[in-house]
């Protein structure tokens, strides 16, 4: 600004015998705003990125600054509380896994080729001697449902989830029950999840189609049979009494 506002008043300068012309307060800044919006003095500034990290930065300051006077223990205290946030949502996440962006109940359980239980047996196999755990426990788990459809202990029926397969052949085999709910629940992790499947989680999956195929089905018209013959021997009975 000094040397807009000296420059002026030199080239205004008439002569040494005469008094240079002095320039008035809003010519003089307007002069001096000019020469300061000059390229050459705003080489070396700083990039508007430079300047948004800077302020950033200096807001984080602040926010830390302030934060730390209110928490007990200052500094130190705040790196501790801020440590044991960090701790319980790392917990969190490795317990709960990622989020899943939709539930589990809405997906399908098969995709649109339909094979049979012993095709699904060979691709998890092949799956899990390539320690491919994810892709063999899925595979295990759709062997399981269409294994039960062959068996017409299910209904074919497609947009079924593992959900739903578990529920509905717990009814027919009651005493496989909470562990095809594992069972799905494990391929729910899996699939919707973004958990992953260890070799034992596979193990145990293979082991319940296995059982499942060593069961006999508890059919309801079978105990309803049973409660009949029993009502008919107990009506003969009475009959014969009286």
């Amino acid at each position: 600004m000094l040397r807009a506002v000296d420059t002026s008043v030199l080239s205004l300068a008439r002569s040494d015998d005469e008094p240079p012309l002095t320039i008035p307060r809003d010519p003089a800044r307007e002069a001096a705003r000019r020469e300061l919006f000059k390229r050459m003095y705003h080489e070396n500034d700083p990039s508007w990125f430079q300047r948004a990290l800077n302020a950033f930065w200096d807001w984080v300051g602040k926010l830390f600054d302030a934060a730390s006077s209110a928490t007990p223990g200052g500094a130190l205290g705040l790196v501790v509380v801020i440590a044991a946030i960090a701790l319980v949502v790392g917990a969190l996440w490795w317990r709960l896994g990622t989020p899943r962006r939709e539930p589990a109940s809405s997906a399908a359980l098969f995709d649109d080729r339909p094979r049979s239980a012993a095709d699904h047996r060979a691709a998890a196999e092949a799956h899990a001697a390539q320690r491919h755990w994810n892709q063999a426990l899925q595979e295990r788990m759709r062997a399981i449902v269409r294994s039960l459809e062959e068996r017409a202990l299910l209904d074919v029926r497609p947009g079924r989830t593992a959900d739903e397969a578990a529920a509905e052949a717990g009814r027919a085999l009651p005493s496989h029950t909470d562990r095809l709910r594992s069972a799905a629940r494990d391929f729910d992790d899996v699939t919707y999840g973004g958990r992953a499947a260890t070799e034992q989680s596979y193990d145990r999956i293979a082991e319940l189609d296995r059982a499942l195929e060593r069961t006999k089905p508890v059919l309801a018209n079978s105990t309803s049979g049973t409660n009949s013959s029993h009502g008919a021997d107990h009506n003969a009975r009475r009959g014969a009494a009286e």
